[in-house]
């Protein structure tokens, strides 16, 4: 017997903009700055893939997949222009020092 498996992709869970802010503050909180810019590329391939982010942005859709690919480390240009195209905003708040992880 053959069980077809193919590789598991969020993107195709994150229906809505609840389930994808849910999924970036998950990915905020592990303070990984690569897991961060993945979670951001799954969100953009939930919200219609590379090519139609690089038509909002027009950014490149190679670099912007390799920004927010398994390596990506996005310039904070590219990470602001991908993230107003998602419809997206950065907040910032103060934490306590308890807690925040320790170094």
């Amino acid at each position: 017997m053959t069980i077809d498996v193919r590789p598991f992709d969020a993107a195709e869970y994150l229906y809505d903009d609840e389930s994808q802010r849910a999924f970036l503050d998950e990915a905020a909180d592990s303070d990984d700055p690569g897991f961060v810019a993945r979670a951001i590329g799954v969100v953009a391939r939930a919200k219609g893939g590379m090519l139609h982010l690089e038509r909002l942005t027009g950014i490149k859709r190679q670099t912007l997949t390799k920004s927010f690919g398994p390596d990506g480390n996005p310039t904070l240009s590219t990470l602001m222009a991908v993230l107003k195209a998602l419809d997206i905003r950065v907040r910032f708040e103060h934490v306590s020092k308890e807690e925040l992880p320790l170094a």
